[in-house]
């Protein structure tokens, strides 16, 4: 069973299970594939090494839209440039972040630099972000219904099970979250 992350003078410390780092990778791979890009970098190589994508276009999955989201609000053609000069690198840099995270979770117990932290908190967020765009999680109000499922022997359908997963990776960000603020103060 995980152990909340802790702030030691060595870093930050946490304990998952087998299993539970395994879920985790899993996760980290599933995010990855959704964000890798289903065309090949600009030709131009100037292009390609900034990060400019000609070919961008809004995401059709809602949860990539999630993780992508358009950061100009209505107005399409500002939304579109935008992710245009921006979402390759993007995707790239999370990818990266899953990745290296996907490779922490290789160590048990699990001992975090600072940065190492900060990164895994940004892969947990992005898990956090598909499975509340999967589970419909819109409000506060959503979240807080799902917030009391805790019993794997509840886990009778597929919703329940991500509701599982889901509070799982709340928990486990917000006490590595908290560890990161614990280590910041001594």
């Amino acid at each position: 069973m995980a152990k909340a992350f802790k702030a030691t003078r060595r870093g930050i410390i946490g304990a998952l299970d087998p299993e539970e780092r395994q879920l985790l990778r899993k996760l980290f791979e599933d995010i990855i594939e959704l964000l890798e890009p289903t065309e090949p970098a600009n030709a131009d190589p100037l292009a390609a090494m900034v990060g400019v994508d000609s070919e961008a276009v809004t995401p059709s999955d809602s949860a990539v839209r999630r993780l992508l989201p358009d950061a100009v609000r209505d107005d399409e053609d500002e939304a579109l440039e935008f992710r245009r000069l921006t979402e390759r690198s993007l995707r790239e840099d999370k990818i990266g972040t899953l990745r290296a995270s996907a490779l922490l979770m290789e160590s048990s117990p699990l001992k975090l630099t600072a940065e190492q932290a900060r990164m895994m908190a940004r892969a947990l967020n992005d898990v956090r972000l598909v499975l509340a765009d999967r589970l419909k999680i819109a409000s506060d109000e959503d979240a807080a219904r799902l917030h009391d499922i805790d019993d794997v022997a509840d886990a009778d359908d597929v919703e329940t099970y991500l509701a599982l997963v889901y509070n799982f990776a709340s928990w486990l960000q917000e006490s590595l979250i908290q560890a990161m603020l614990a280590l910041k103060d001594k």
